[in-house]
């Protein structure tokens, strides 16, 4: 599952090495990738937003995979919201999408921040809803 992304070609971080895997977590915010950086998980990237832009949706739908949606669960309901709706865009590419539902009110970064370890993480990768 994991895949070396470090350094890229034009887009932001490691769009362009990230297709090499058959496995991706993607994540909304900056802080995101750094904390699942630092916790050894090397097969992600970072979409910006709750939303891709086409060139990112190209790229993920470029061959047979599995991306792992890790959005906020914010309060609104915004980042589960949007999360859905990119699962539904992903799966009509033949891409399986799958939801990482974080605790309450947490997003990667509050998760790492509050006492969560790659264990858990990993654990939540592995029971995340199509």
């Amino acid at each position: 599952m994991l895949c070396a992304t470090s350094g890229s070609k034009g887009g932001l971080y490691a769009w362009e090495q990230v297709q090499q895997c058959s496995e991706v977590i993607l994540v909304e915010g900056l802080f995101d990738y750094a904390v699942l950086w630092q916790a050894g998980f090397r097969h992600l990237t970072c979409s910006l937003g709750a939303h891709l832009n086409t060139y990112q949706f190209r790229q993920l739908c470029d061959r047979p995979r599995t991306v792992f949606l890790t959005f906020d669960v914010d309060a609104n309901g915004s980042g589960q919201q949007a999360s859905q709706q990119l699962a539904q865009r992903l799966r009509a590419q033949g891409i399986a999408a799958r939801r990482v539902l974080l605790p309450e009110g947490h997003d990667p970064n509050s998760f790492f921040v509050h006492g969560g370890d790659a264990g858990q993480f990993q654990a939540l990768l592995g029971v995340a809803q199509p």
